[in-house]
């Protein structure tokens, strides 16, 4: 029954949720909200707490040698894959400020408490495994044009990937790979997280109403997955620091975006 309990939720039923249609304005609304949230509830010091360790694992290992050149770019694209994962605290404490409740960051750790907890877990672990996923594409792609030999240097690196043909190849390659991997992230995750945090529907439920919210706005769904793109890239330039505001004001707005997008 537990197992049951994951898939359909506590209805034992996969529901067919109403979705809106919903405009570019709606983009900027939930972006307005997600940002309020933020100045209400900041979370940016939880978030350096944990790209920071990330961070420093990575510079560690150049420092000794290890070849993470090629992985550098993969990796902080990958934010854009785990992100609903890293964000569903934020979820949390954007639906408890949206009932009323006193704004505190020792929230973002209610969701352990959920009756969707295991789902939401099953979620995660597929989106995981899509990162991992990545990071494998990236390498192989990688080894294929390069080769195994690691660069010497990141000056080596940059000048082979921005000076040669096979390193216009990775960069088009690359990134046409990873926005593939991109979109089913955005599918898997932009509604079904918020979903089960609001509502006991099980897996199949959230995995079916996500897709549907993407298929009936595809046109608003893209350009927000473009504005998700370009915030976490603009995040990740001086030195990942942006992202502990980035990625908390993105997971408020997803929130809200949530509320637009399934009717209640």
């Amino acid at each position: 029954m537990a197992t049951i309990h994951i898939y359909t939720g506590a209805d034992a039923d996969v529901r067919h949720l109403r979705i809106n249609t919903i405009t570019p304005a709606d983009l900027w609304d939930a972006l307005a909200r997600g940002l309020a949230d933020f100045k209400a509830m900041p979370t940016h010091l939880v978030f350096l707490g944990l790209i920071y360790p990330m961070a420093g694992i990575v510079f560690f290992g150049l420092s000794f040698g290890y070849n993470l050149f090629p992985v550098l770019f993969p990796l902080a694209a990958g934010f854009a894959i785990v992100g609903p994962v890293a964000a569903i605290g934020l979820y949390e404490l954007s639906r408890q400020r949206e009932n009323g409740r006193e704004p505190d960051a020792a929230h973002m750790f209610d969701v352990v408490r959920s009756p969707s907890f295991p789902a939401i877990l099953t979620i995660s672990a597929s989106l995981g495994i899509l990162f991992l996923a990545w990071l494998w594409s990236a390498q192989t792609l990688y080894q294929s044009l390069f080769g195994y030999l690691p660069p010497e240097s990141m000056t080596q690196f940059l000048h082979a990937v921005l000076t040669t043909s096979n390193g216009h190849k990775l960069i088009i390659y690359g990134n046409l790979i990873g926005l593939c991997f991109a979109v089913v992230a955005m599918v898997i995750g932009v509604v079904s997280f918020p979903l089960l945090l609001d509502r006991d529907v099980g897996v199949l439920t959230a995995l079916e109403t996500s897709l549907r919210a993407v298929a009936s706005n595809p046109g608003t769904m893209i350009l927000w997955g473009l504005i998700v793109a370009a915030l976490l890239v603009i995040g990740t330039i001086p030195l990942f620091v942006g992202l502990a505001v980035i990625v908390p004001v993105l997971g408020h707005a997803t929130w809200h975006l949530y509320r637009k997008l399934v009717a209640r």
